[in-house]
């Protein structure tokens, strides 16, 4: 019973720096599309748009992984309680 109580508690952290780094990314795209919308010369708009590019790639797995661990919590709800 330990056990899954050091899971659960190894889960909860693992997801709130997820979310953390989710919530930093979504602030990072942020800041690529106004730089973005700021720039005329065509190198800078080619290296922004592969900034907002990664950076949506790097949203999208983080979103996936949060998803996941919700999804695990949602199957086995004792777990999750620390119950």
């Amino acid at each position: 019973m330990n056990r899954i109580l050091e899971n659960s508690v190894f889960r909860d952290k693992r997801y709130a720096l997820l979310l953390e780094d989710l919530e930093r990314t979504e602030h990072d795209m942020d800041l690529a599309y106004k730089k973005l919308g700021n720039v005329i010369e065509p190198d800078l708009i080619d290296c922004y748009i592969y900034e907002v590019q990664s950076l949506q790639m790097r949203y999208r797995f983080l979103l996936n992984r949060v998803k996941q661990i919700e999804d695990s919590y949602a199957k086995n709800p004792l777990e999750a309680s620390g119950s």
